[in-house]
């Protein structure tokens, strides 16, 4: 791990249960202070098992992993702290409004009375929410519970946050809230580790990228500069189906 390192990963690795194939084999990754990092690979590539492990989801099989100076095997309770996390699949109760759902979540970040009221109110204006917080989140656009669970892992104002696949399946125009706010967000000095199918919304987004397949790093570097160290590659895209192919993956 680097001194400008937030978070270093050596050599990680997991398998699954019943599973003769690792899951990620022999990752080894330097993700920077203040940068976003996108974790890009087709269906299965691994992206979600190493978000998974960064969390302290569940432990590698090997390896070692290190989150602001911290052990994770050692430390997971304290980096639970600094971290948030905006799953894939929205994370929010159906029956209860968008303003519940938020209080119900600030309060299991130890969020409490006035502050955390101050901080739900925030977010809801900045993400165009605010006439919405007392509706049931079932009836809800795809867009608005995208911008609903985004503020859920934020209320805490993590040091560093984890998106997986934050805005998959929405309108352009949320997306287009989301990802501004992100640009914003890094401006403050919180880490973002994105994984997204976008190529486009990386190549926008992302400071560098790790491009992986069958649990393996096979590129890793700023988008601008993977692209120009193959200049048979136009853009983003055309990279990632080169290096990973174009058969489907289910």
């Amino acid at each position: 791990m680097t001194d400008e390192s937030i978070i270093g990963i050596r050599d990680l690795t997991k398998y699954y249960k019943g599973s003769d194939e690792p899951a990620i084999d022999q990752i080894s990754l330097d993700i920077h202070r203040s940068e976003i990092f996108g974790l890009l690979g087709p269906n299965g590539a691994g992206k979600t098992t190493t978000i998974s492990i960064l969390c302290g989801l569940f432990p590698p099989t090997n390896g070692e992993i290190s989150i602001d100076g911290m052990d994770i095997r050692t430390n997971r309770d304290k980096i639970k702290h600094i971290i948030g996390i905006v799953p894939q699949e929205v994370a929010l109760y159906p029956t209860l409004t968008g303003l519940e759902n938020l209080q119900f979540f600030g309060r299991m970040y130890g969020l409490r009375g006035k502050h955390l009221k101050e901080r739900i109110g925030e977010y809801l204006v900045r993400f165009g929410l605010e006439s919405f917080a007392r509706k049931l989140v079932s009836t809800y656009s795809g867009g608005m519970k995208r911008r609903v669970n985004l503020i859920a892992g934020l209320l805490h104002k993590p040091k560093i946050l984890f998106l997986d696949e934050p805005t998959v399946g929405i309108d352009v125009q949320s997306r287009n809230v989301i990802l501004e706010f992100l640009h914003e967000l890094r401006e403050t000095g919180t880490t973002i580790i994105y994984t997204s199918h976008y190529m486009e919304e990386a190549e926008r987004l992302c400071s560098r990228v790790a491009i992986i397949d069958q649990g393996k790093v096979i590129a890793v570097g700023k988008p601008s500069k993977l692209v120009e160290e193959h200049p048979e590659f136009k853009n983003l895209e055309n990279l990632f189906l080169g290096l990973t192919g174009k058969d489907l993956r289910d």
